[in-house]
């Protein structure tokens, strides 16, 4: 079995430690009427209703993970997921919609999971199910502005290479479901987020741009975000005058922490990236290789990534106090600044570019996907490379620097071969890079 083969076993073990319906089992449970989740004891005979609401490219696997436990206690219940990420569901509606980019499907369900808020009442519990690609999944737009100007926002956010917590942060101040604002709506009941996380440092006010949690961030702070990425200009003037409302007061700003709206909010993070790299720790043990885990918050443009990568494998590889075969994990999420019109994601694009820097190292083969099996808009996860990537794509008059000039990955991969390929996972713990060195 050769490296890029055993790259891609190794990944789909982390991927696999993270499906949601495990997640939520280790978490939540019903004894002796008493439901727990985490640490969390709820005496049912207490609770008037349950309802479960949640939004995210993992959020209906489990959501049929809370209904097993759950079944009929459940009193009604909205999810919202990405194009071909539902499930069955017997007592939750669930609800596709675009992602990333949003569409009316997504303002549809925020204002159906904003009508199922307007019954909450003191003793009910709500479950809410959170995990990556929630913000985009739950669009609203803010007074004076349409979805068609909010899209215009999202649109130029996503591909200005602006960060995970950078383009939230934004969208946060353009919502009254984000920056917990959705926890603003449900008081005074009881709601437990249950998170996927899908961002750099699991900050739950970072995570589907935290619809339950406090907000640290403000609208200044989203208009200098907008500034630092020369967008400004491009933004529509609604939105924007809005925006400069927020800053000097005459918008409410989102609620802080120590905001009464929180007292009756707990957050139980039950999935992240770094409990992927365990599992994939595990597995390439198990293979023989000598593991090491070296960064759970790879960030930054994918150029930079890539050198990070190269530079880090050839310390490895030159160590001769270090075991061979040797493999690296790596977990997080670059990004990309797209310039050019072709068909790609920041995982295809970034394995491009170590294609190129590996033409003269072999001996190292680079994995790098996304835990939910989707890189852009492709139904690849990722790519595997190694030193014959370029020298075997040029022996079939395949120039990578142009594909790569064109930001047009997805369509190398294709003809060059090397795609990771797993289909929709229903999870999402960011992106995870395999290196095998030997």
């Amino acid at each position: 079995m050769n490296n890029k083969i055993l790259a891609e076993h190794i990944f789909l073990a982390g991927v696999d430690s993270v499906i949601p319906g495990k997640l939520i089992n280790e978490k939540m449970a019903i004894e002796n009427d008493c439901l727990i989740i985490g640490t969390l004891h709820f005496s049912l005979k207490q609770i008037n209703n349950i309802y479960v609401i949640g939004a995210g490219k993992a959020s209906a696997m489990m959501a049929a993970a809370v209904e097993r436990i759950l079944g009929s206690r459940i009193s009604d219940g909205y999810i919202v997921v990405k194009y071909r990420h539902s499930c069955k569901l017997k007592y939750i509606k669930v609800t596709e919609a675009g992602h990333p980019f949003p569409d009316s499907n997504g303002y549809e369900s925020a204002k159906s999971i904003l009508k199922i808020a307007n019954r909450v009442k003191q003793n009910d519990l709500v479950l809410c199910l959170i995990s990556g690609g929630g913000s985009a999944l739950l669009p609203d737009c803010p007074e004076g502005s349409s979805p068609e100007e909010m899209n215009i926002v999202n649109n130029l956010l996503i591909n200005c290479g602006a960060s995970i917590h950078e383009i939230n942060t934004v969208r946060k101040h353009l919502s009254m479901i984000k920056g917990g604002q959705l926890a603003r709506a449900f008081y005074p009941g009881t709601l437990v987020n249950l998170i996927l996380s899908d961002v750099i440092g699991d900050s739950p006010d970072v995570i589907a741009s935290g619809p339950a949690t406090p907000d640290p961030t403000t609208f200044g702070q989203a208009l200098s975000i907008l500034g630092k990425y020369d967008l400004l200009d491009s933004i529509p003037e609604a939105i924007l005058k809005y925006l400069h409302e927020g800053e000097t007061g005459i918008r409410p700003e989102t609620p802080k922490p120590g905001d009464p709206v929180f007292e009756k909010i707990f957050n139980l993070l039950v999935g992240t990236n770094r409990i992927a790299l365990e599992a994939c720790k595990e597995k390439a043990v198990k293979l023989k290789f000598n593991t090491f885990i070296i960064d759970d918050k790879l960030q930054g443009d994918a150029s930079v990534v890539a050198e990070f990568l190269l530079k880090t494998s050839l310390k490895y590889k030159n160590d001769k106090k270090v075991t061979k075969p040797v493999c690296l994990l790596f977990g997080g999420e670059p990004t990309l600044e797209m310039t050019g019109k072709g068909l790609g994601g920041r995982n295809q694009h970034l394995a491009l570019l170590c294609s190129l820097l590996l033409m003269n190292y072999p001996g190292i083969t680079i994995l790098t996907a996304g835990t939910d099996g989707t890189d852009g808009p492709t139904d690849a996860a990722g790519a595997v490379v190694d030193s014959e990537t370029v020298h075997d794509a040029l022996a079939k008059n395949i120039d990578p620097g142009k594909y790569l000039k064109e930001f047009d990955s997805y369509n190398f991969f294709k003809k060059a071969g090397g795609h990771i390929i797993t289909g929709p996972t229903m999870t999402n713990v960011m992106d995870i890079v395999v290196v095998l060195i030997c």
